[in-house]
């Protein structure tokens, strides 16, 4: 069952209640994450989101030019929940490619076609952008190097 979310007066980006998501998982859907998606694109206008929270998970969809780009954050009990998530995510994602040397910041990652996922302490963050067109913007980015460019600049944000 989700939690329930209030919507701050600054924006309709849900605000945790008791029980809801950390502050680190609703960056996904804040006003960086918005800003760095409008710039990486260069939109005319910040997307429109829609938030979830339900199991621990939290999802942000931004309905964007040509289709919908997923965040989502899996907040596990501890840093060996979140890696045994991950690990778990990762064989059963097909075409699911490590992400070694220094692309993956030191963090377990890995990245597909049109997605990336990387682990952060007790987080896990994917980035789906399987339902966008194959490149985007005009600097036709291709959907994997969007999404992995999306999961780190979140990543540069989270700190505990």
């Amino acid at each position: 069952m989700a939690a329930s979310a209030s919507a701050s007066p600054l924006s309709d980006i849900p605000v945790a209640d008791a029980g809801g998501p950390s502050a680190a998982a609703l960056m996904v859907c804040g006003e960086e994450t918005r800003a760095n998606i409008v710039k990486i694109l260069a939109l005319p206008s910040v997307p429109g989101t829609a938030a979830t929270w339900a199991d621990k998970f939290y999802t942000c969809t931004y309905t964007l030019p040509g289709g919908a780009l997923v965040l989502s954050v899996k907040e596990a009990a501890d840093p060996d929940a979140a890696h045994a998530f991950f690990q778990e995510l990762q064989r059963s994602t097909v075409a699911a490619d490590p992400i070694e040397g220094l692309a993956n910041l030191g963090f377990p990652a890995f990245q597909t076609p049109a997605s990336a996922a990387f682990v952060k302490d007790s987080f896990v963050l994917t980035v789906d952008a399987s339902a966008l067109p194959e490149t985007l913007g005009p600097h036709e980015v291709t959907r994997a190097a969007f999404a992995y460019q999306v999961a780190t600049t979140v990543l540069a944000c989270w700190s505990e």
